[in-house]
Formats: structure tokens, sequence, C-alpha cells
């Protein structure tokens, strides 16, 4: 992963948020009664992909992908993730599939890329790589 892919929520920066907010809740009275719990938390390392941007984002990291419709007779994908933009439009989004671990079924039909549309997309999700 790029600098710019890790630049988001850091564990400090959830931490100094619910600081702040907590006073903020505290001087404002926001929160009826005497206790409550404020939690912040992070998208995690295998964050969801839902928007286009999403997508384009996290360009060349480590996917996993379930779509509604079968793409060469295969639902679940994994693989590196590359954004196909038409007109500057994310509309499809193509696999290097030898970057991960694939299915008996898309081993045996020996494909090495996969291009799979954004609405046929139910499912997508990082996967770490530690």
């Amino acid at each position: 992963m790029s600098v710019e892919q890790l630049s988001g929520v850091t564990h400090e920066d959830c931490a100094a948020f619910s600081r702040d907010f907590g006073v903020l809740a505290d001087v404002e009275d926001l929160v009826p009664g005497d206790e409550y719990t404020l939690e912040a938390s992070s998208p995690g390392l295998d964050r969801k992909l839902d928007r286009p941007d999403d997508f384009r984002r996290f360009g060349g990291c480590l996917v996993k992908v379930q779509t509604f419709e079968p793409v060469n007779n295969n639902r679940h994908w994994q693989g590196r993730l590359k954004a196909a933009e038409v007109g500057g439009a994310v509309r499809a989004i193509t696999l290097d599939l030898a970057a991960g671990k694939q299915s008996s079924k898309s081993r045996k039909a020996g494909l090495t890329t996969v291009e799979i549309a954004l609405s046929n997309i139910e499912k997508a999700q990082l996967v770490p790589e530690i």
C-alpha cells in the first residue's frame, strides 16, 4: 500500500477525536444523563469498498470481491485491484488474479485477469497484506 492509502484514520486520530468530542459533549450537555460511552473507530485493514472512489483510491491493493451474477462461472474473486475508468468515472474493476488465491473454478479456467462491472459487485473488501 502507498502512503496515501495508509494515511487514513489512525489509532491516535480516534483517541484524539474521542477525547476532544467527549469534552465538547460534556460542556454542551449533548447527551442526556450522567453517563455515556463514546467510541470512535476506523474501518480497519479489511475495510469494505463501496463507492467508485474507494476502488480508485485502493488501486494496486489486494481485494476480495463477491458478485451478484457469476463472471466466468465464478462469484468469488481475489486479486490485485485496478480500477477501469471510462470518461473519468469508474465503471468496472480489473483484478490481477496472480496476486491472490483463487478458487478451483478460476484456476481451471486459466484466467490471469478478470473484469467485473461495479454494478455486479455485491461485496468487496481489502485483504490485509502484512
